[in-house]
């Protein structure tokens, strides 16, 4: 424990589910951490169950944004882990709004930090993560409207972002973490599980039963861990109950 001590660890998307376990275990690395999301009563319920913690309630899809996390916390380590949930509506009957939430938030948050930090916004030696889906893979169901498109472009994002940095010199380091399976007990995990298996025709029980292998927020927190510690190389990861590994 404690490999990243002392270091500063800014979590996006931190007050609730997979965000708010990636808190948690930056916190058991002794990190100062700061979680940001939109929603002040989560972050206050977090920073009450969590003293150590720090928070800043921010859209983290505003132009603003990243100068507004950046003067509360100077990150070492930069996880973006917003994102919006996926439509459940067949393709027909989603407008271009539901098809696009998951572009128009988690792509679009992706963008906005790693665009500052390759504009000069993050001191050398600074980790920037970007947490997608397994969906990114299997191309989800096709009631999930864009988010699988959206995840894949995050992982995109990352290697483009690793490319501009080492043509600039500036020695940032990007990467992608995919979660390969939905995970109950999130917010965005339970609608998921509920949506697919509507549009399935089987109870969630059964979709549940369905999957193998499958990793918990706990698992995502602690491979954010290892990525963060530098000592993995590589840009695309995934992790699942068997644990982190680089993506194929």
């Amino acid at each position: 424990m404690g490999s990243l001590q002392c270091q500063n660890v800014v979590v996006v998307g931190g007050s609730r589910g997979v965000g708010r376990s990636i808190v948690e275990a930056a916190l058991g690395e002794r990190a100062n951490v700061l979680a940001v999301a939109r929603g002040a009563e989560a972050l206050k319920e977090l920073s009450w169950e969590k003293p150590g913690v720090r928070t800043l309630a921010a859209d983290a899809t505003r132009d603003t944004a990243p100068d507004a996390v950046f003067a509360a916390l100077q990150p070492d380590v930069l996880v973006i882990c917003a994102g919006a949930f996926a439509p459940s509506a067949s393709i027909q009957d989603q407008s271009w709004d539901d098809f696009s939430a998951n572009w128009e938030t988690d792509v679009k948050a992706s963008f906005l930090f790693c665009r500052a930090a390759l504009q000069g916004q993050l001191k050398p030696g600074s980790r920037v993560v970007l947490i997608s889906s397994g969906a990114a893979f299997s191309g989800g169901p096709p009631n999930s409207g864009g988010y699988s498109g959206a995840k894949q472009m995050q992982m995109f994002l990352a290697a483009h972002s690793q490319k501009e940095a080492d043509r600039l010199g500036l020695g940032l380091r990007f990467m992608a973490l995919a979660p390969m399976r939905i995970m109950a007990g999130t917010g965005v995990g339970q609608r998921g599980i509920s949506s697919i298996s509507a549009y399935l025709g089987i109870s969630p029980a059964d979709f549940l039963a369905s999957m193998s292998d499958v990793q918990t927020p706990a698992d995502v927190g602690r491979a954010v861990v290892a990525l963060a510690g530098g000592k993995v190389p590589g840009i695309a990861f995934t992790v699942s109950g068997s644990g982190l590994a680089a993506a194929a």
